[in-house]
């Protein structure tokens, strides 16, 4: 387990969702826990009910100011430093999508080179029309990568269709899953499924049960 997790992905993979159910485990397991939250574009810890929910699990939470502006590279505010520089906490970060919303992670890379102990995770849903392949996946990626100056260490296969996901599309994505990992030779650490379908999938490797965290009328998780 490193001590940085970073999760992207492309707006709508469900990056957030898969973000805040980590930190509330590695708290749950006893670990020092923040999460930083470098959307800028939609920020997800605006909604009360989730920032509740991770303030009584002692889960500390860094929201950039620029959230909702029209700044494309914002200078970080002091405290989304400690991602890098306080080095007691395990730290969650949940990146912008696509490419744009990675600029502000480029701030922290140097650090997290240097320090050389995180994860990146690149969350992937291939129901959504921007990643409905592999290739077009792997597009996405490769811009992450570059606006941020940091490469993925990892897939998280996160396809879905919110709250009217099947455990029949969940197995329909896998061979696109498999052919994203072959083309970018990074494993697929985790295929998500919501914790009600997981008895249905349990032969699939690596099973992450998720539990949504978001109104169920607009959740992707």
């Amino acid at each position: 387990m490193k001590r940085v997790t970073l999760f992207a992905g492309h707006y709508g993979s469900g990056k957030t969702n898969l973000a805040v159910n980590y930190a509330l485990e590695l708290a749950r397991a006893g670990q020092k826990t923040l999460i930083a939250d470098l959307d800028i574009v939609n920020p997800y810890f605006r909604t009360r009910d989730s920032e509740d929910e991770l303030d009584r699990a002692g889960v500390e939470i860094i929201v950039s100011p620029y959230a909702n502006s029209n700044v494309d590279v914002p200078a970080l505010p002091p405290e989304m430093y400690r991602v890098t520089d306080d080095r007691a906490y395990h730290a969650v970060v949940d990146v912008g999508g696509d490419d744009r919303g990675a600029l502000a992670l480029g701030r922290l890379s140097p650090a997290l080179r240097e320090e050389n102990n995180y994860d990146m995770r690149f969350v992937v849903n291939f129901y959504r029309p921007l990643t409905q392949t592999a290739e077009a996946a792997l597009g996405v990626m490769r811009e992450v990568e570059a606006a941020s100056g940091l490469r993925f260490t990892g897939i998280l296969n996160n396809s879905n269709l919110g709250a009217e996901t099947t455990a029949a599309d969940i197995r329909a994505a896998l061979e696109r899953a498999r052919r994203l990992s072959e083309r970018a030779g990074l494993p697929i650490v985790g295929t998500c499924a919501r914790e009600d379908l997981a008895g249905a999938l349990s032969d699939i490797d690596n099973l992450i049960p998720v539990r949504l965290r978001f109104r169920t009328d607009w959740a992707i998780f």
